[in-house]
Formats: C-alpha cells, structure tokens, sequence
C-alpha cells in the first residue's frame, strides 16, 4: 500500500522553509525479498525467520535502507520532486521495521541556498509514535530558469 501526495515538482522559486510532505507504505514479505534481490542484501536477518529469532531483533526486519529509500521517495517524486538531484543524505537508524510494519516517511525544508539551488531537509520515517530512522539530506532543487 502506497500513501501518497501528487507527484511532481516544486521548483526552487516555489520552495519556502517549513514546507513538508510525506508518504506512507505497508513493508510487505514481498518488498523485503525484492530489496534483498535488486541490492544482493541477503542477510539472514531480513529474510529467514528462525535465524532472526535468536538475534537482537528477535525476529526479522526490513533492510535499513529499504526504509531510507522512501525518503527518496518523497524527495523524487513529492518535495521538491522531479527533476531534484540528491547530493547527500545522513541517516540515523533507530528502531527496526518488521514486515506488516506501516513506515510514515517525511521530509521537511529546513534551509535554502537559492543562489545553489540547494534544498536542506530534515528527514525522518516513523512506525506509529515510534522514529526509526532521522536524518538529512541536500538535494538540488529544479528550478524553472532552466527548463
């Protein structure tokens, strides 16, 4: 399941501090054994059970950046949306996702460099009241002096 607000651009001339969007999806059994297969991540932690039981986790979890990649979601598709180029992305990983888990993920602006055309946004995903991941990241933003 994919929570999300239209897609498409907003252009550094349009972006204001403060501003924030986000998205939210279901971690499925599915999600997890694909990102296992597309970034060749097969650790057992992620995808076989019993081993799971007997680590910290007690169970199995989403790959950590499976989770960060729906900040890139948000940041590609949503705020400020196509055409943006990531330039960097600090992450804190918090607390695990399971599968079944429903991830908030949200970027808020919180600097801007419009001589740049750099956007700094605070970055976080949460399950319910719970932060598993906080970061942020620097993108370039679209602007429309160069469509």
């Amino acid at each position: 399941m994919l929570d999300n607000a239209p897609r498409g651009t907003i252009c550094i001339e349009d972006i204001e501090i403060g501003m924030t969007r986000s998205l939210r999806k279901l971690v499925s059994d599915r999600d997890i054994s694909l990102f296992a297969e597309v970034s060749t991540d097969h650790n057992p932690v992620h995808l076989d059970e019993g081993y799971a039981q007997d680590t910290i986790f007690q169970g199995r979890i989403a790959h950590g950046m499976l989770t960060a990649s729906l900040i890139s979601a948000v940041i590609g598709e949503q705020l400020p949306g196509h055409g943006t180029v990531y330039l960097g992305q600090s992450l804190k990983f918090m607390a695990p996702v399971r599968p079944g888990d429903m991830v908030a993920a949200h970027v808020t602006v919180t600097a801007i460099d419009h001589a740049r055309r750099r956007v700094t946004l605070e970055t976080h995903c949460a399950v319910g009241d719970t932060v598993v991941l906080k970061g942020e990241a620097l993108v370039l933003a679209p602007s429309r002096k160069f469509d």
